[in-house]
């Protein structure tokens, strides 16, 4: 797609210090990185979010997305990984994409980046377990 940065690494056009480039889709580095081999994952059509990728292709690309989660874990020594995408909300590039940022234990990140807490009582977490389930 014309003018979207994710669609020029994928093409080769806009310079990326690419991970793996693959027909599932294409990883690379992060330019504002949480921390030091933060990657981010790709598939090779633009699409903008997580609904709109094709079921045909969700296991080539969350295979791949799981790959390059192993391999940041194993070619950095991290003891994990945060794995996080975005959709619409706080998505920088209207562009699929699949954050793989390496963890170690004392990194400074605090689970998710937003403020968590608990349901008022088990009614209302039924409710809202049961409009999700009545959209499924």
């Amino acid at each position: 797609m014309a003018g979207c940065v994710f669609c020029g690494i994928v093409a080769g056009e806009v310079p990326a210090f690419r991970v793996t480039d693959e027909p599932d889709g294409v990883a690379f580095l992060d330019t504002r990185p949480v921390f030091p081999g933060h990657v981010l994952v790709v598939p090779r059509v633009h699409l903008v979010t997580l609904a709109d990728l094709p079921a045909n292709l969700l296991p080539g690309y969350f295979a791949l997305v799981r790959r390059v989660a192993v391999a940041v874990e194993t070619g950095l020594g991290a003891g994990g990984t945060f794995v996080a995408m975005n959709n619409k909300v706080s998505q920088s590039v209207p562009h699929l994409h699949t954050h793989v940022v390496p963890r170690t234990k004392g990194d400074g990140l605090r689970g998710f980046f937003w403020p968590r807490s608990r349901y008022s009582d088990d009614a209302e977490a039924r409710a809202v377990a049961d409009r999700i389930a009545a959209a499924l």
